[in-house]
């Protein structure tokens, strides 16, 4: 799976994002810029990265994914994270990165009712 680069989507004004394998650290950086690239061509207002095939999570993806939601909000973004394993689950927790003012959801579906809601108060 090296250099493998993840797809992103474009629907309305929204970028979807979803990560079928796990992550090295070059994808995971590689990921990082193409996402902020995009969002800035496309001037999205709404991430979701659907992360439900993932079942595991170093401490340095962890961080990438915290990095890109958190670069998301100062590009003026909001980010729904959704399909969350409870091992990654767990993982976060016990690495300390709580993704406090993160939406997250079950599934990619949920993902997007969310992000809509946000996005229209």
């Amino acid at each position: 799976m090296k250099n493998m680069r993840i797809p992103i989507l474009k629907l309305h004004n929204t970028l979807i994002v979803s990560i079928q394998w796990e992550l090295d650290d070059e994808t995971a950086l590689q990921f990082q810029e193409d996402l902020l690239n995009k969002m800035h061509e496309t001037t999205a207002i709404g991430v979701v990265i659907d992360l439900t095939p993932i079942d595991f999570i170093d401490s340095f993806i962890a961080k990438v994914i915290g990095d890109v939601i958190s670069m998301s909000g100062l590009m003026g973004a909001k980010v729904v994270i959704t399909g969350i394993q409870p091992a990654v689950a767990i993982t976060l927790i016990e690495l300390g990165i709580r993704l406090e003012n993160v939406l997250t959801a079950l599934d990619l579906e949920n993902g997007l009712d969310k992000l809509n809601k946000e996005l229209e108060d």
